[in-house]
């Protein structure tokens, strides 16, 4: 791996991290700020764990993101809500471009997974890409509630993780 791609993916995680601290900072759900938030550490934890293979290190395997079932919880408390419902429909272009900086990621991530030849660095190179994954998928949800609510009874599923 050249150290070129890992430093395009250290500024990809620092930007996107930036992304979903500023998204925190304007929704005026706690739910949804609580996601961004963890959203936004994650990035931090995909940082640092491409700062350390940049140096040569291989860092520790961080304990799975927990954002899923926070987004689970959350989404499940509002559904019926109108008021968040109308809430949540304000961030809509914020999601928008939320979901294409994460589908840019797993493109990204699976991209550089392929060519990866060492197995220690390709396996933390496949951790971020999975959570990459879930990242999109937590967004995606998040969008598709916002733009239907009404219609969005099953979400607390997250059963629709799909192929980039």
């Amino acid at each position: 791996m050249t150290v070129n791609v890992l430093d395009v993916a250290a500024a990809k995680e620092k930007q996107v991290k930036s992304y979903y601290e500023k998204l925190a900072g304007e929704t005026a759900l706690a739910g949804i700020r609580k996601i961004f938030t963890l959203l936004a550490a994650d990035e931090q934890k995909h940082y640092e764990m491409v700062l350390a293979l940049k140096g040569g290190r291989l860092p520790d395997l961080s304990p799975d993101s927990t954002v899923l079932e926070c987004a689970r919880e959350t989404v499940g408390k509002m559904i019926g809500s109108r008021e968040a419902a109308e809430l949540i429909r304000n961030d809509l272009e914020g999601y928008r471009h939320a979901l294409e900086v994460e589908a840019e990621s797993v493109r990204f991530y699976g991209s550089i997974v392929e060519q990866e030849s060492d197995e220690d660095s390709g396996k933390i190179l496949r951790k971020i890409l999975e959570e990459e994954k879930k990242h999109y998928n937590v967004v995606e949800n998040l969008y598709d509630f916002a733009l239907k609510p009404e219609y969005f009874l099953e979400w607390c599923e997250f059963s629709n993780l799909r192929e980039l």
